[in-house]
């Protein structure tokens, strides 16, 4: 067999090439110390040891996880242990300001003092932030402060009641916060109360306020608990000369309490029981534009028509209410028309009434501004009118009034521990010594004392949970350093390379590149003339 020099180049250089590759790749995977560089080494080790580095970032990615929820949790756990502290300073105070026979006006003014100082620090822990700048009792709304208000205007809870859950581990999720409405609004009170809020609506700028409000007389408010009330401005000329003034209504029935009350900014208001101070000037309401439809709107009038021996008759509609009216008389001009229409004797007027509708020698009109519709008439009726009732004919021009700024009295069986402070300090700051300020000031005592002890069971409730969750961390991090302790001991065993069995290949594999080297050298020299 004839065998060309080209090919034994070929069969050479193929042969030192693989044992070229072969010396580097075990000079790789001694630098490296990993037996499996490629898929293509070992399959089965290599889908083994993708698993296995998968599990080992999982874990550390649940270990970061842990060490987030781990720092919210701390936070919060040492800001409601300055709550507590704070809670117990207020208690003290309470009961000191309970002393009521031997403290002066003077001396309730200093402690109401220290009570504002003691609102201050709670309302800025409250609305504590974590490293990142959330707010770590607004629950979702972390972006936002947990609260807001002041303690002339009371306070409200602006967050949500949502808990931003971290996992931790494939099963297990931890809370890393917690809403500030069920630890320090949702608060069982003492007795019933009430929250007080002004209409995000309202108009008036600067805002007016309403204040935060206290009970002079728990007997009347409990009584009437548990109705809301409404305090609605008016339009300035519902009194003469025109004011300002607002009617105070039940929020279910609609029943008016007050109505026009002339409105003084800062002025003590007093109903069932329950005592608030509207601050600044509200917003007025708009009065209503007449709705009117006068006779001849549509078309000429038709005189005379006698109705009194056939009665023609017509209907018309305010919002849902529907009245039909009678023309039993002859009709010559409109002073007659307006006379019909007016009539006690046919039920005309009373029908009126019902509508809220007024009739002169012009036309109709509604005083209260609601539009109307002029129905179901005839031929004749039409021609009296001079209006198209056959086919319909509406008034465009009513305008109703436009309530004025709103403030709310909101009945509530819970009372937040802000509100709580606010209202003692301001009870305080009201004492002058009189019985009357004895009395009311004995009772905000009593209610504090108790609305203070649940606030403390309340916020005490959470560290316990939140010592729960930590204690849940904790584990689990144990759990997760055993796994990763155990996933890099096997991902060790299969990936990790035996660096006696690499020395001796790597020697076996110089060898055999020495030798083909060493063989191609005397191979490549041979020719015929070697053998003439």
């Amino acid at each position: 067999m004839r065998i060309s020099t080209q090919h034994i180049f070929n069969i050479a250089s193929n042969s030192m090439r693989s044992a070229g590759e072969a010396i580097v790749k075990t000079q790789e995977q001694i630098s490296t110390g990993k037996r499996v560089l490629s898929p293509a080494d070992d399959p089965v080790a290599a889908t083994k040891i993708l698993q296995l580095n998968n599990n080992v970032a999982l874990i550390e990615q649940y270990n970061n996880n842990i060490t987030i929820a781990e720092n919210n949790l701390n936070l919060e756990e040492s800001t409601l242990d300055s709550i507590t502290n704070l809670l117990q300073r207020a208690r003290e105070l309470t009961v000191q300001a309970g002393n009521n026979a031997t403290l002066s006006p003077s001396e309730y003014s200093a402690i109401a003092a220290e009570m504002q100082a003691r609102v201050d620090e709670l309302f800025n822990l409250v609305n504590t932030r974590n490293v990142n700048g959330d707010y770590v009792f607004s629950g979702y709304k972390s972006n936002s402060p947990a609260f807001s208000g002041s303690i002339e205007t009371g306070f409200s809870y602006d967050g949500d009641e949502g808990k931003i859950d971290i996992k931790i581990d494939n099963n297990t999720k931890v809370a890393a916060s917690d809403s500030g409405k069920t630890i320090f609004e949702a608060i069982p009170s003492d007795n019933n109360v009430f929250t007080t809020s002004a209409n995000a609506d309202n108009r008036a700028r600067p805002e007016a306020n309403i204040s935060l409000g206290k009970i002079v007389d728990q007997e009347a408010y409990d009584r009437f608990y548990p109705e809301d009330i409404v305090i609605t401005f008016n339009p300035d000329n519902d009194v003469a000369p025109p004011a300002k003034n607002f009617t105070v209504t039940e929020k279910s029935t609609g029943k008016i309490i007050d109505a026009n009350r002339l409105h003084v900014s800062g002025e003590e208001v007093v109903y069932h029981g329950t005592s608030i101070r509207l601050i600044g000037e509200p917003a007025s309401g708009a009065p209503a534009t007449a709705a009117t439809r006068n006779f001849g709107a549509d078309g000429p009038i038709a005189f005379p028509v006698d109705f009194s021996i056939t009665n023609g008759t017509f209907s018309i509609q305010v919002n849902n209410q529907i009245e039909t009216f009678v023309l039993d008389a002859n009709i010559t001009n409109t002073t007659d028309l307006a006379a019909t229409l007016n009539s006690a004797a046919n039920g005309n007027a009373a029908r009126l009434a019902n509508l809220g509708l007024n009739v002169d020698t012009t036309g109709f009109s509604s005083s209260s501004g609601e539009n109307f519709a002029i129905t179901a008439g005839s031929t004749a009726v039409d021609g009296v009118l001079g209006l198209n009732s056959l086919s319909g004919t509406v008034s465009s021009d009513g305008v109703a009034v436009t309530d004025g700024d709103q403030f709310f009295v909101n009945s509530s069986a819970t009372q937040g521990v802000l509100t709580t402070l606010a209202r003692f300090t301001q009870a305080m700051r009201d004492f002058d010594g009189s019985a009357e300020s004895v009395s009311l000031l004995n009772t905000s005592v009593a209610a504090t004392l108790t609305n203070l002890t649940n606030a403390q069971n309340s916020v005490t409730d959470k560290v316990t949970e939140i010592g729960a969750r930590l204690n849940t961390i904790e584990s689990t991090r144990e759990l997760h350093a055993d796994n990763e302790l155990v996933t890099r001991t096997v991902l060790r065993d299969i990936q990790s390379l035996d660096y006696a069995q690499a020395a001796s290949e790597i020697s076996q594999q110089s060898l055999v590149l020495e030798a083909a080297q060493a063989t191609f050298l005397r191979v490549s020299q041979l020719t015929l003339f070697d053998r003439l």
